[in-house]
């Protein structure tokens, strides 16, 4: 049985077809997944796909296409997609999400219905159970679990403002799972009769150098509009075994509480005493979702449309309530970041709108969480979080630069492949990068807040002539600081933006899609950009990232006792030629390429010298 059928029953369900239409729609999806397979993966002889070894790559920018603009104006919420289809307590918009490893995942849903308006009261969620039966499938689903529910609400103290309060959120964490399984599942209240349909979700293969999903689909900035709609459909076709969402949901806070939307919240509304939000926009999000995150587990952080004041200062609720996540299993005391595996992947979610500093908890979290990777068992390390820091594009330019500055060093020590982001309503992906030089042993830095928000697309570069942005406007005005200042070296040395597209750009794009990301091995991966005005085979950028653990050898702990001990001249296996310039015997020179090894004081890392790109 193929490893994507879970997905194939999954959307069967969903459509609720009779036995011979199924068998007709069964057959056109094995079809066109097979087909797909063949374009997405193999390449051609004339058309190879490049690798990252043959980077760093020219810049590359593609030019706006002019007849394609996509359609990002919001469903309505008379949508036949957005409605409540279920009655009473039955459950409705339910999730799949993973917990830190293979063994675990979380099951969500919502029961009851939300209420918005002056007079509301709150569900009492001791009222429903949260109950998921399950079992591998073709079994008896005789296994059962059992979570906890919470309501939550969205508080305005401005007369006028309407007031919305939730379903009650089911959270349930199935264990003792089997890797790589596929699994069905119903869940719900069955003492009062409210149990769902039959759901299925394949299990993460187990960890190791050798074990990977087969696709992970990774999609930013997604919203509810009409390209919303043609990213999932895109992004569906191509069979994803687990979806990474880097933040910005549903923007339901472009809308006042009386369900009234703009696409710029402050030029359409501002003089509103608070930023306002329309809740039931999370919860036509989650209907739409479900045929699909009811079966493929979606991981999501924080993006900075889910801030969502309200009264007391309470931010980030909804999305809190909303999601699973495995925070208390991989050490973190948070929604905002948090951990995982995947196969030999070791995912890391951070936080862009809590503080990062380095004597902040994320910081002390992500440093323990960081040096418990075994490189052996999870070889990729993968970072997500939502505000980029290597974009050239004008909106939000070094909006990031604090966050970037706190953090870059410990990702770069510990030897961070690739980084996933959003909040750019474009695409982008870099060269291989730290601290904006060009660097073999830096992450690729990935953009995809392209998923089809109502915002629109970014468009203007920050080298544009002309459009570089003043730098007191760049800070997010949600944290604050200030740490872009102009470059001190290079060819935008005295400036604060580059005159044309910077060496550490390698690939940018004005379109909507989404991307998939798939290991290969311990050293290979594949990545794919789909545009969604694309045929559903076709990519828009393609590359294979790889890895050089012999070249680029991760951090571990115990090596800053040996660079101490090199510089005072009492260490027998690690020699500095200078304060700056350490020489590691970790595996054979032979291994290495003829060039000088620099490692810095700050980091302890070793890597091939770049030439001066000036």
């Amino acid at each position: 049985m193929h490893s994507n059928v879970g997905t194939f029953i999954c959307e069967l369900s969903a459509l609720q077809l009779g036995p011979e239409m199924g068998y007709w729609v069964v057959l056109c999806l094995s079809v066109l997944y097979l087909s797909l397979s063949s374009v997405i993966v193999d390449g051609d002889d004339e058309h190879p796909i490049p690798t990252t070894l043959e980077g760093p790559f020219n810049p590359v920018t593609v030019p706006l296409d002019q007849s394609f603009r996509g359609n990002a104006v919001d469903l309505p919420d008379t949508d036949p997609l957005l409605q409540r289809t279920v009655k009473g307590f039955q459950p409705e918009q339910i999730s799949l999400s993973l917990s830190a490893s293979h063994h675990s995942v979380w099951i969500s849903w919502i029961t009851g219905e939300f209420q918005i308006g002056d007079n509301i009261e709150p569900l009492d969620p001791k009222t429903v159970s949260s109950i998921v039966q399950y079992g591998r499938f073709g079994r008896p689903m005789n296994h059962r679990a059992t979570g906890y529910s919470l309501v939550y609400s969205q508080l305005y103290p401005f007369e006028g403002l309407h007031n919305y309060t939730s379903g009650i959120i089911h959270h349930v964490r199935l264990t003792g799972l089997r890797p790589n399984t596929l699994y069905q599942y119903e869940c719900g209240d069955p003492s009062l009769s409210a149990m769902s349909d039959v759901h299925y979700f394949r299990t993460m293969p187990v960890s190791g150098p050798k074990s990977y999903p087969n696709r992970i689909a990774v999609v930013g900035d997604l919203g509810l509009t009409y390209n919303t709609t043609s990213t999932v459909n895109h992004m569906t076709s191509n069979h994803p075994d687990l979806i990474l969402l880097v933040g910005d949901v549903s923007y339901a806070n472009l809308y006042l509480t009386n369900g009234t939307g703009a696409d710029c919240y402050s030029c359409a509304f501002p003089n509103t005493p608070i930023h306002e939000t329309y809740q039931p926009r999370w919860d036509y999000w989650g209907r739409y979702m479900q045929p699909l995150i009811s079966c493929v587990p979606i991981m999501v952080i924080e993006g900075n449309h889910e801030i969502e004041a309200q009264a007391e200062n309470h931010t980030f609720v909804a999305y809190s309530s909303r999601f699973a996540f495995p925070s208390e299993e991989s050490g973190s005391s948070s929604t905002f970041y948090y951990s995982f595996n995947a196969g030999g992947i070791h995912f890391i979610m951070l936080g862009s709108y809590i503080s990062y500093n380095k004597s902040g908890d994320q910081y002390k979290w992500l440093e323990r969480d960081l040096a418990s990777v075994d490189r052996e068992e999870t070889p990729w390390l993968v970072a997500t979080w939502h505000a980029p820091w290597y974009s050239t594009y004008k909106a939000h330019y070094r909006e990031a630069e604090c966050m970037r500055v706190e953090m870059e060093d410990l990702l770069y020590k510990y030897g961070v492949d690739i980084v996933f982001n959003g909040h750019v309503h474009a695409y982008e992906r870099s060269n291989r990068v730290y601290n904006y030089i060009l660097d073999p042993c830096g992450p690729v830095y990935i953009t995809v807040g392209d998923g089809g928000n109502r915002e629109k697309m970014a468009i203007t570069h920050a080298d544009e002539p002309g459009q570089c942005p003043e730098p007191s406007t760049t800070p997010d005005d949600f944290m604050g600081g200030f740490c872009a200042f102009n470059f001190t070296s290079g060819p935008a040395a005295g400036n604060f933006c580059w005159d044309r597209q910077p060496d550490y750009s390698a690939f940018r794009e004005s379109s909507f899609g989404h991307g998939i990301l798939e290991m290969k091995n311990a050293t290979h991966a594949l990545w794919i950009w789909h545009r969604n005005q694309d045929f559903y085979g076709s990519a828009g950028d393609e590359i294979f990232i790889v890895r050089q653990p012999q070249n680029c050898p991760p951090f571990k702990p115990g090596w800053w006792r040996r660079i101490s001990e090199a510089r005072r001249g009492v260490s027998s296996t690690v020699t500095c030629v200078v304060r700056n310039v350490c020489v590691f015997p970790r595996e054979p020179m032979a291994t290495r390429k003829n060039v000088p090894v620099i490692t810095t004081g700050r980091t302890g890392r070793e890597h091939p010298s770049v030439p001066d790109s000036t």
